[in-house]
């Protein structure tokens, strides 16, 4: 019996042992041995050294790409309605075009007059020019005038909608720039800006600067003149233009730049200037302004004299016989 139960025990134990095996096989096979970590990094270091390698090859052909290109796609995807044009400086010419009527040329005969500087505007955004060049005088070039155009504005003009708002630089044309001479009123040498614009009718300003910073600003308008004014008008407030102070009266810094500015309307084809000894000045039309520069070298007491003509040189206006036209200097 103690035979037979031995038998029976070692069978038993070889059953266990043969499960044992087959639960240890069945094990590995659910549960597989780790992955390998060694090789599964050195491929995945591999993998980004690949990646850096491309991404410095794009921006290395990016670099490569000529600015223009981009700025023709807008800088934001190829948009083609984002293409932007160069721009011309301040200062270049435009195509030029015709003078008004009874455009005489420059004004004074000093500066390059009767070349013409076209209408259009100088620059984008800003100013147009003048109908001639000889309406800058004293070496201002027109860049300048411009510059000073639009420094007198930011600075002397009102908040923007608001009632002294005069508008931008764009907005104007410019019809005459000249030296300015100082004097115990406003002491210091610079320059005026003269510039008009179409609204409100016969609107200009005329703006002071020194040293490139303005330093006052004056406005007018048509609305200013007096009822039933003839075909050529004086500017009415242009009189800083031709005088000094009157506290200086007598005493005046001479040589002295002097400009004449107003409207002119038809028949008149012609209009000149006389101021002190200096003989009649033909002033240059642009666009319904004349506009009249010279040199005084004399004190003087009486206001310019201003004469107009029609086409057929028949004289349609005096200012000797205009009562709303001051002939006294202050």
């Amino acid at each position: 019996m103690n035979g037979a139960g031995k038998q029976v025990d070692q069978g038993d134990f070889g059953f266990e042992e043969r499960m044992r095996e087959l639960l240890a096989e069945d094990a590995y096979t659910i549960h597989p041995s780790s992955a390998p970590y060694p090789a599964i990094r050195r491929r995945g270091l591999a993998e980004r050294r690949r990646r850096v390698a491309l991404t410095g090859a794009a921006l290395i052909t990016l670099a490569a790409v000529p600015v223009g290109a981009y700025a023709v796609a807008g800088g934001n995807g190829g948009r083609s309605a984002d293409t932007a044009a160069p721009k011309p400086s301040v200062g270049a010419p435009h195509s030029p075009a015709g003078n008004t009527a009874g455009s005489t040329g420059g004004s004074t005969g000093e500066s390059p007059a009767g070349t013409s500087a076209g209408t259009g505007a100088g620059t984008s955004g800003g100013p147009a020019r003048p109908a001639t060049d000889g309406q800058l005088l004293d070496g201002i070039t027109f860049a300048q005038a411009a510059d000073g155009l639009e420094e007198c504005l930011t600075a002397e003009g009102g908040a923007p909608g608001g009632a002294g708002d005069l508008g931008k630089a764009d907005d104007y044309r410019i019809i005459l720039a000249l030296k300015s001479t100082g004097d115990s009123n406003d002491p210091g040498d610079g320059i005026y800006v003269v510039a008009v614009k179409e609204g409100p009718a016969g609107f200009r300003v005329v703006c002071s600067l020194k040293d490139g910073v303005a330093s006052g600003i004056s406005t007018s308008s048509s609305d200013a003149d007096a009822p039933g004014a003839g075909p050529v008008v004086a500017d009415i407030n242009g009189g800083k233009l031709y005088q000094q102070s009157f506290a200086d009266k007598g005493k005046w810094k001479l040589p002295f730049r002097w400009g004449v500015i107003g409207t002119v309307e038809a028949p008149v084809a012609k209009v000149t200037v006389s101021y002190g000894d200096g003989g009649p000045v033909a002033a240059t039309l642009d666009h319904g302004w004349f506009v009249a520069a010279g040199m005084l070298d004399q004190q003087v007491t009486l206001a310019p004299h201003i004469e107009g003509y029609d086409g057929s040189g028949k004289l349609v206006y005096d200012s000797d016989d205009d009562t709303t036209y001051e002939r006294t200097l202050p």
